[in-house]
């Protein structure tokens, strides 16, 4: 069974703090604390969230959440930002598609490209694109990591670097204003990285609830990305991705 509205927004919202208590929950959403509670021991016990004294805190800021539990996760925002990134890239071009549910659903809205030559470590993206003969696709060697399904380490770095794509799309763990870019793994953010530096143009897709995660490891700055695709900006950061020269695509 999936999460509810609610238990989505307090998943989303505990991995921007470093905890949340009981009763700014309860203040946020208007409903009882006996409500908040059962909503916290369903989190709990999907190992989404850890339990503190009188609330909860994220599980951890070196690892992501399970593939199972993210890939659904805002998915509405995802549908929309991963159309307009179709949009972007034209029949006939070479495709990189990073780790990450995001980059997925980018996956299923290029179904319908022709020629396209897609290269990707990501195992589900992989399952996807395969059943598209109009998309020839290719699939990096290196190590399995089965909680996320996605390929990583030296095998996938030497691959990538033989090769320069005319996109490169990239999901992340979180963004901070002053880091730029962040991933949970370091290895995860050494695919990504090397990533942006084999593309002609980098796209990162990212949902607003990346903003103020805490992920550990460093991926790329602002400026080495050419577009962001994402359903919403402040006009703060819209501001922040401007001045270093990225291009802003808003999908709703």
């Amino acid at each position: 069974m999936g999460l509810n509205e609610r238990q989505n927004q307090i998943l989303n919202w505990v991995q921007q703090e470093d905890a949340l208590l009981v009763e700014d929950m309860v203040a946020r959403f208007n409903v009882s604390s006996q409500t908040i509670r059962k909503d916290i021991n369903q989190l709990a016990e999907r190992h989404l969230i850890r339990r503190t004294h009188g609330g909860i805190s994220p599980v951890s800021s070196a690892e992501n959440l399970p593939f199972d539990h993210r890939q659904f996760l805002n998915g509405d925002a995802k549908t929309s930002i991963a159309a307009q990134v179709a949009q972007l890239i034209p029949d006939g071009a070479s495709v990189f598609l990073g780790i990450g549910t995001t980059v997925e659903y980018v996956a299923k809205a290029l179904v319908s490209h022709h020629n396209l030559q897609v290269f990707t470590n990501n195992l589900t993206v992989a399952g996807i694109l395969g059943n598209y003969p109009n998309i020839r696709v290719r699939v990096l060697a290196g190590k399995l990591r089965h909680q996320h399904h996605d390929l990583v380490g030296e095998e996938t770095l030497s691959g990538l670097r033989q090769y320069y794509f005319d996109y490169g799309v990239l999901g992340c763990g979180g963004i901070d204003e002053d880091q730029g870019i962040l991933d949970f793994d370091p290895e995860e953010a050494a695919v990504s990285r090397v990533l942006v530096e084999q593309s002609r143009y980098s796209v990162l897709v990212a949902d607003q609830h990346k903003w103020g995660r805490k992920a550990m490891a460093r991926v790329q700055p602002f400026s080495a990305i050419d577009w962001f695709f994402s359903d919403a900006l402040s006009e703060e950061q819209t501001r922040l991705l401007t001045s270093h020269g990225v291009q802003i695509q808003l999908c709703s």
